[in-house]
């Protein structure tokens, strides 16, 4: 098969790009204590490997199996549904997620193209999400596999209630021997429907359900270093998500403008499993079969770190911050050191936040170093700024003699050696 991918171009939604490159840079360094022994890897350490995955999350993007004009693609649904009854038949547990609702509910709605507004959105994904899973049902049945629906938001994935629900719920119906089709919830979504939510749910639900092996597949068949189109060569492995993705161009959405995300989102979401210990798999849909076969396509993310406490997880890659510390040279060393933040180490604070909200903490260039949950409200913290331990205990009551973000509830940014660029496709 060759490598360089049909690339056709069409207009697309404006997309914030810096705001998706600062997200996708980051790779966190966990140090909590609480994780220590259960800091374990996947055993598939090579894509060869695949084979031998006895779990594994599979996600597909909207443009490989959904368009505007023509709604579901049937002949793609029963490609991949053909792949995976394959693979289930031989004892893989396989979590599938799956886009594309709302997509798949414009042309039963009289839509043409994608629709800006929130309502509207749910309304295409309330009727996309019944025909999609209706399709999977009957494609399955052949494989007399059966499927259940799991909606989920990435706040089910944040709150520790739900993300024990989510885990309880899919465990089950893996025991159960049901192939569980995972979809973010768009149908009921309280705020804008975000940029590459499923490829995001996907790497956490493959860190929920310790699963051995990630597949991101979409319709551009590996990762190259500039479009291929231009000469752009195919990136095999990243084993350093940092170093061996300098100069790339990544693009930011697929060839019908359906998706939500493109590269730049699995990239992001490769390199959230690759740090928790999963290895992941980058490529086209049309390339299912070779990927679950352990052939050589695709770029290849090898694991980066261990299985993690999916709270700082969370913190890491998806919490909505608050507000911002700024510390001095001292306080980003020790931070960095695995210590806790003390409001000795902290110059400037801003935002609204209360007890228990994340914040970020930069330097004093303003560059982010961690994420925290932090201790006090936004009311508390400036009248304890470069105060000692011993001082805001004498001052404020021994309630305030502790850290304003304990290291425990704290994640390190990975600081970038190099720049990725991203690039529109248009």
């Amino acid at each position: 098969m060759s490598d360089t991918p049909h690339v056709e171009k069409t207009p697309t939604e404006t997309i914030d790009v810096p705001a998706m490159e600062q997200q996708a840079a980051k790779s966190a360094i966990q140090l909590s204590t609480e994780s220590r022994g259960k800091n374990r890897r996947s055993p598939i350490t090579r894509r060869a490997d695949l084979p031998m995955a006895r779990r594994v999350v599979v996600k597909v993007g909207s443009s490989s199996l959904t368009s505007i004009e023509n709604s579901i693609d049937e002949n793609a649904l029963r490609s991949i549904v053909d792949a995976l009854g394959r693979v289930k038949a031989q004892g893989v547990e396989v979590v599938f997620v799956s886009s594309g609702a709302i997509t798949a509910g414009l042309q039963p709605l009289g839509l043409s193209r994608r629709p800006k507004d929130l309502a509207t959105k749910q309304a295409a994904a309330s009727v996309g999400q019944g025909l999609l899973i209706s399709r999977y049902t009957d494609y399955f049945t052949r494989y007399d596999v059966t499927v259940g629906q799991v909606l989920l938001t990435a706040e089910d994935l944040m709150r520790h209630s739900q993300y024990k629900n989510a885990h309880r719920q899919i465990e089950r119906l893996l025991d159960l021997g049901i192939l569980p089709i995972v979809n973010e919830n768009d149908a009921v979504a309280t705020h804008e429907i975000k940029f590459g939510d499923n490829d995001r749910i996907a790497a956490l639900v493959a860190h929920l359900i310790k699963a051995d092996a990630l597949l991101l597949l979409s319709d551009v068949d590996a990762l190259y270093t500039r479009p291929p189109q231009d000469g752009g060569e195919r990136i095999p492995t990243v084993e350093d998500p940092i170093t061996d993705l300098e100069g790339v161009e990544i693009g930011t959405i697929g060839r019908a403008g359906v998706g939500s995300g493109g590269m730049v989102t699995k990239v992001q979401a490769a390199r959230i499993a690759a740090s928790s210990g999963i290895p992941a798999l980058v490529t086209s849909a049309a390339n299912i079969e070779s990927a679950l076969a352990g052939d050589d396509v695709g770029t290849w993310f090898a694991t980066t770190g261990g299985r993690r406490n999916v709270r700082l997880l969370w913190l890491a890659h998806l919490a909505d911050i608050k507000g911002t510390l700024t510390l001095d040279d001292g306080a980003v060393e020790a931070i960095r050191g695995r210590r806790s933040l003390l409001a000795a180490g902290v110059t400037e604070v801003s935002g609204k936040f209360t007890a228990g909200d994340p914040v970020a903490m930069v330097d004093s260039q303003g560059k982010e170093v961690a994420h925290g949950l932090i201790n006090y409200a936004s009311d508390e913290v400036p009248g304890m700024l470069g105060k000692r331990t011993h001082e805001l205990g004498e001052e404020f009551g021994e309630d305030h003699a502790r850290e304003l973000v304990h290291v425990d509830n704290l994640v390190t940014m990975r600081p970038r050696s190099a720049r990725t660029k991203l690039k529109r496709t248009v």
